[in-house]
């Protein structure tokens, strides 16, 4: 019995790989540097705080101000948004191009109307036309399916079987693409939310400082105190809500994708066993 040939018709993406390990090794100093510039001289400029005092116990005169008495653990918070932002950016680029120039659910049902016609041309040029990840998955399957077609030292089963691998294969090489990045997303979903609890228990212990000391606590550092730990609070969990959210959206997108895959990808190896069934 012949061996079933389990090379995959589709390269591996190093490239791809290696350039989003790049993005992200300098995108993050990049938005912790940046998070402290917009920290430090737009949130703490004079302009922002009554009589331009920026001092602890300066009054702020608007939003900035207030955000900017948060403290020192404003900026990391700040950091983890950008970066949120950032690599949310960089996933509905990267996730857009993997669903090719136009509507997935469309090219799946052309796919699989010329499968069912027997036109493997057909739905081989439906690829070219559409590109990105599930029509690279797609049109290594197809290419596998012609070269099953022509190979005559294997049954029906063993070509159904190298072709149903080809498709695996080829999918295992898309999809680490499709989810670079999303654990540092995932990761900051967890981050923000400790850095604010950070930023809250912070500012308690100074408020609770202030009021442990001799004679009449000073409204204004007491206040001071408390307002940072609420700011650090709702910052954090400002930036954990949307590192969730964009999260579970990117997930789902991917999910969308492997299953257009793993559906078309049926299709074709169904259409080649009904096709050559009386070939066994």
């Amino acid at each position: 019995m012949a061996n079933v040939p389990t090379k995959p018709t589709t390269p591996v993406k190093k490239e791809s790989s290696s350039a989003s390990g790049l993005f992200a090794s300098l995108t993050i100093p990049i938005c912790i540097v940046v998070a402290i510039l917009i920290f430090v001289f737009i949130l703490g400029d004079a302009s922002h705080f009554k009589g331009g005092d920026t001092s602890a116990t300066g009054t702020p005169a608007d939003i900035f101000g207030t955000v900017h008495k948060g403290g020192v653990i404003v900026p990391m918070i700040m950091s983890f948004l950008l970066m949120v932002i950032v690599f949310s950016i960089e996933r509905f680029v990267v996730i857009g191009k993997a669903s090719g120039t136009g509507s997935v659910d469309s090219f799946v049902r052309k796919v699989q109307a010329s499968l069912n016609a027997g036109n493997i041309a057909a739905a081989s040029a439906e690829c070219d036309k559409q590109k990105g990840s599930v029509a690279a998955v797609i049109k290594s399957a197809l290419k596998k399916y012609a070269e099953m077609e022509a190979e005559p030292n294997l049954d029906v089963d063993q070509k159904t079987l190298a072709i149903q691998k080809d498709i695996e294969e080829a999918t295992a090489l898309e999809m680490p693409m499709l989810e670079q990045n999303l654990t540092i997303i995932a990761t900051l979903v967890s981050i923000g939310t400790l850095t604010g609890l950070l930023g809250t228990v912070i500012g308690m212990i100074g408020a609770f400082s202030t009021l442990a000391a001799a004679g009449a606590p000073n409204p204004s550092e007491l206040s001071s105190h408390i307002s940072e730990a609420l700011i650090n609070t709702a910052l954090g969990i400002s930036t954990s809500a949307i590192s969730i959210i964009m999260y579970n959206v990117f997930t789902s997108k991917i999910d969308k994708l492997t299953y257009a895959i793993d559906e078309t990808g049926f299709s074709i190896v169904q259409t080649f066993a009904a096709s050559h069934k009386n070939s066994r």
